[in-house]
């Protein structure tokens, strides 16, 4: 008969898992010399060696956001378990389907204060939906395939705590086979929930849709229901990537680092559809007026009062609704906001883009527009907590097939990199891009040898301005001047090249196109470290400072009013098709 471990590595190949992110260690060896048993890449399981178990977990949540399937990461004992907690928070909250093997002391001495005790039964209890010991080998296989089922049903983090010499006791169950669900089913909305929504849509003159990574797949339906409302469409962070592209109704942005008009459509509406959105800054909210679409019904109506909740997939219900909707035709607040919308994305080009080509130090903008413009059409865009994720938002252009992934939820600096690397692990052939702050960077600075160990293509490109630039702002925002925030510089790009990566240090606004150019169409990995204008982050002249603090609760937190890159041509085109009468 097989032991634990044994029948655990199987168990995950039964899943489809192709590799475990982690760090060896003693309470880990029969797990790992399971996957060397099992034939390791040789049609079993990969081993992936990380620095950090931090970076192993991270990757893990980004590999399973490209695939949408299972992935598995894996902490030693005591402090390889605790490093695990940060990227197991993120992938949580960004609902990644991820294992995470936590290993234990020996069984015998749990209680009694052993080195490297700790309890991660309790540790991770609030970032995953199962957290369970086994304890016995009669366990086995049943309570794994119940973690790996919650974790792929509910979308999220199961963990599953083993001791070392628990895993490699014999099993006394075979493990015989077992269809694991890997797709989930479509969540239909009640008859009379249909009924209401539609009266409320037609009820309304003026009908905005606000739109999150729920219309992931719902993209056709939220158009057809926009032209049929003539409904200005925002969207949150989550929902850029599915939302923006190619779209005639476009708005922009809300929250934090909201551009555009998507705030003013938002509030001058008589009706507000929260479509697939969970967004939690309820400040940017009108608080009234509000319909929501979710297919979790616990979400509904935990940001903000609503006159209707809707318990359903959104594709499922506009399909539903959309042929009891009467068609409106009264164009003037979608034009309104159109207008303004493009008025804002032009305000913000001319205030932080004038010259930008000739500016030193180099205008982050400068570089992400750059990015945007000469990476591959299905790139995946990594985006460090920070500035970075205010650039990933204004200036990656979405279009159904690149991917943005971000530590949107959960908000932990250093996550790009170690994203980068898991998902460059899930397709070794797609292009992936790590926009990564230096600040964030710095913090997981070893994964740049994970990149190079394992020969990973991953393009990595540093804003490097020495400072905490979000908090920096932050500081300014609420009237105190910065402390803390800047560091001495770092030639990164000697580093990477040290480590034996291929490497660029950029100075000049007028070398980078062709240093990212290059960095682009070398094989094997890249890090392009880019000197930025710490201090770009100023409020633009037209903007009083009055008006700073108190745009939308703290709206100052980026320059909120703006959005650029090739948004502003589709704003423009937008505009263009108004009916002129």
């Amino acid at each position: 008969m097989a032991t634990v471990a044994e029948q655990f590595i199987e168990i995950l190949r039964q899943a489809g898992v192709e590799r475990i992110y982690g760090v060896v260690g003693d309470s880990l060896n029969p797990v790992v010399d399971a996957i060397r048993k099992a034939g390791g890449t040789d049609g079993g399981i990969e081993w992936v060696h990380v620095r950090n178990e931090e970076a192993g977990a991270f990757a893990a949540a980004a590999e399973a956001q490209v695939t949408g399937r299972l992935a598995v990461c894996a902490g030693s004992c005591g402090p390889g378990n605790t490093h695990l907690l940060q990227g197991l928070y993120d992938a949580h909250r960004s609902e990644a389907p991820v294992l995470a093997l936590a290993a234990q002391i020996p069984s015998t001495q749990i209680g009694t204060g052993f080195f490297q005790e700790t309890h991660p039964e309790r540790l991770f209890v609030e970032c995953s939906h199962f957290c369970e010991t086994i304890a016995s080998p009669g366990q086995m296989p049943r309570v794994l395939r119940v973690a790996i089922q919650r974790a792929i049903g509910l979308g999220g983090v199961s963990v599953v705590v083993l001791s070392g010499d628990v895993a490699e006791l014999t099993v006394p169950h075979p493990l015989g086979e077992h269809d694991l669900l890997t797709r989930t089913g479509t969540v239909v909305p009640p008859a009379d929930q249909v009924a209401e929504l539609a009266a409320a849509l037609n009820r309304a003159e003026k009908v905005m849709l606000f739109c999150g990574a729920g219309t992931r797949h719902a993209r056709d339906e939220v158009m057809a229901l926009a032209g049929r409302l003539l409904a200005p469409v925002g969207h949150a962070l989550r929902g850029k990537e599915w939302i923006q592209y190619d779209n005639p109704y476009d708005v922009g942005m809300s929250g934090l680092l909201g551009y555009g008009a998507c705030y003013e459509a938002m509030h001058e509406a008589d009706l507000v559809v929260l479509a697939g959105t969970d967004f939690p800054y309820n400040d940017f909210l009108p608080g009234a007026r509000t319909v929501q679409i979710d297919h979790d019904a616990a979400r509904l109506g935990r940001r903000t009062p609503l006159e209707l909740a809707v318990h359903g997939d959104v594709g499922a219900t506009i399909r539903a609704v959309l042929p009891h909707v009467t068609r409106k035709t009264d164009r003037r607040h979608l034009d309104r906001m159109l207008a303004r919308h493009l008025k804002a994305l032009e305000n913000v080009v001319e205030a932080y883009t004038h010259d930008i080509e000739h500016h030193r130090p180099i205008h982050p903008e400068y570089v992400a527009n750059l990015v945007d413009e000469l990476a591959a059409d299905d790139a995946v865009f990594t985006v460090d907590t920070g500035m970075c994720t205010v650039w990933g938002a204004r200036y990656l252009t979405p279009n159904g097939r690149r991917r943005i992934i971000g530590s949107f939820w959960h908000g932990s600096m250093a996550n790009a990199l170690p994203h980068a690397i898991g998902a460059q692990f899930a397709d070794r052939g797609r292009q992936v891009v790590s926009l990564s702050g230096d600040g964030g960077l710095a913090m997981l600075l070893g994964e740049l040898l994970t990149v190079r160990l394992h020969d990973l293509p991953v393009k990595t490109v540093v804003f490097n301005n020495s400072s905490l630039g979000l908090v920096k702002l932050e500081m300014m925002v609420d009237g105190l001047p910065d402390f803390g925030t800047d560091h001495a510089p770092v030639d990164y790009a000697a580093i990477a090249a040290a480590a034996g990566i291929a490497s660029l240090r950029v100075e000049d606004p007028a070398d980078v196109r062709r240093a990212l150019e290059t960095a682009f169409a070398t094989p094997g990995p890249f890090l392009l470290d880019v000197v930025t204008d710490p201090n770009v982050l100023a409020v633009p002249p037209h903007i009083s400072a009055k008006q700073v603090k108190g745009f939308a609760l703290a709206a100052g937190k980026t320059v909120l009013t703006g959005g650029v890159g090739r948004m502003i041509d589709m704003a423009k085109a937008n505009l263009r098709s108004v009916p002129r009468p």
